[in-house]
């Protein structure tokens, strides 16, 4: 598309992004400090396995995402997209399994804030189960009750939760690994060689691969920008490319930070960042720090939380809007927050975060719970990667200020890398760790039986469809 195209676009000229600031959305957007314990587990060898994620997925998706947001920009994001691609059912599944993994999504990160502030009060409290769901139900009901103050309030608090949740924390834990290099303190890692940075494939250590696709998900959120810069074509390509750096180094490096100091047995996926710190700060004598530490990154996650509430459950409304589900899905409130959606999903996840009580281990549900998480996010990206193909067939005459490089061979490159990706994750997400106690039939049955549950629903709300649930033109928002 030429440029005189591109500019003749309304939505590029409401206001232009440079390419940093384009980057930076994606850096804001990926760049989650919690997930930084379950790749330190495995040292020098997560530097492989960050770049196979940045090949097979993070490259993907973010170039995948720009093309679909910049030839179909309409609101409902993936919903949208897929449905120009496979019809209503396709899209709407997309959609709902992007909502529904956040119900499981939830738990794992109120255990992270749960896990975290108890280094504010006392460590121990992490082993304590009924600790644990009695804070993730304050924080998540709480939560949920400044998203009924609607998108814009949410938005306010999680843009303060990215600088005081990941971005300053994650700058500091780096700056502490490099402290702790230079200071002659004992280094758990052995020696670094190219060896050791490659990943030790097996049974045991694949399941982690399905965590990359949990960490760099939301890449394509960026693409939703992409209209908003002076040459799409151009500047989005770089801009993806410099936020994919800056997310890998600052990942790699933080993971690695925490590698070196804290032994891998030893390594708590749920609170294993306050580990880290809480063996800095100890070790540079400031060990009063640890607790006001705690407090700032609890406060980050839950304000961060707070701006993800409310977004996809106003997707469901539009879903609403167009007749698909009943009209209970897009009741708002007077500052527009879907406060039914709101507590439908409050309820779900409470139910699911109960997971904290009965199994064994925190580490146990945590696990579980994230591999839903993954399984129902590859459903998502299977079918947005299969879109972004099926679209260069089926509409190759749709304006795209944004289009994947190399033509038809350069779509199927970049969606087949990530068809490759995504299906393998969700293959090898099926796989229990090594530490998972309860067998691995029990395991599996448990993740597929969630993922169905959390993803079905869109097909029997089809089924169920009923002429009164269509909005009329001027009912609608």
């Amino acid at each position: 598309m030429s440029n005189e195209a591109v500019s003749a676009n309304p939505l590029a000229s409401k206001k232009v992004l440079g390419l940093f600031a384009l980057a930076m959305i994606n850096v804001a957007a990926v760049l989650s400090i919690r997930n930084f314990p379950s790749m330190a587990i495995y040292g020098w060898s997560c530097i492989g396995w960050y770049i196979i994620g940045a090949v097979l997925f993070l490259i993907p998706i973010s170039l995948a995402g720009a093309e679909l947001a910049t030839g179909w920009p309409q609101g409902g994001g993936v919903y949208a997209w897929v449905k120009q691609a496979f019809g209503e059912k396709g899209g709407f599944t997309a959609l709902f399994c992007e909502w529904s993994n956040n119900l499981v999504w939830f738990p794992t990160v109120l255990s992270f804030i749960a896990s975290t502030l108890a280094f504010a009060l006392t460590p121990a409290l992490a082993n304590s189960s009924w600790y644990m769901f009695t804070v993730m139900m304050i924080a998540f009901w709480g939560t949920t009750a400044i998203a009924y103050f609607g998108e814009e309030v949410s938005t306010k608090f999680g843009n303060v939760g990215v600088i005081l949740g990941s971005i300053i924390p994650s700058i500091l834990i780096i700056l502490l690994g490099l402290w702790w290099f230079g200071s002659g303190a004992t280094i758990v890692l052995p020696p670094l060689s190219l060896g050791a940075m490659v990943p030790v494939i097996n049974s045991s250590t694949l399941p982690f691969f399905a965590t990359i696709i949990l960490l760099f998900a939301g890449m394509e959120m960026a693409g939703f920008h992409a209209l908003e810069t002076k040459n799409p074509q151009k500047d989005f390509p770089k801009a993806m490319a410099l936020s994919a750096v800056i997310i890998v180094i600052c990942t790699v490096l933080a993971t690695l930070a925490i590698a070196v100091v804290i032994p891998a047995d030893q390594l708590n996926l749920a609170s294993g960042v306050m580990q880290a710190i809480e063996y800095f700060f100890n070790a540079a004598g400031v060990s009063w720090l640890v607790a006001p530490m705690a407090v700032l990154i609890t406060l980050g996650g839950v304000v961060s939380l707070a701006a993800w509430l409310i977004g996809p459950a106003k997707g469901l409304g539009i879903v609403a809007e167009e007749g698909n589900m009943p009209p209970m899905f897009d009741r708002t409130n007077k500052y527009g927050a879907p406060v039914a959606v709101l507590v439908i999903q409050a309820l779900i996840g409470s139910a699911i975060s109960l997971l904290y009580v009965f199994l064994p281990s925190v580490n146990q549900a945590y696990w579980i719970l994230s591999a839903m998480t993954v399984e129902l996010l590859c459903i998502v990206y299977i079918l947005v990667f299969a879109s972004v193909i099926k679209l260069r067939y089926s509409q190759p005459d749709t304006p795209r200020p944004f289009r994947i490089p190399g033509g038809m061979a350069g779509v199927w490159i970049v969606g087949g890398l990530g068809l490759f990706g995504t299906v393998f994750a969700f293959i090898v997400g099926l796989m229990p760790p090594s530490y998972f106690a309860t067998g691995g039939l029990s395991y599996v049955g448990a993740v597929l039986f969630g993922t169905f549950i959390l993803a079905v629903p869109p097909l029997v709300f089809l089924k169920l469809k009923k002429p009164g649930w269509l909005k009329t033109p001027g009912e609608r928002r």
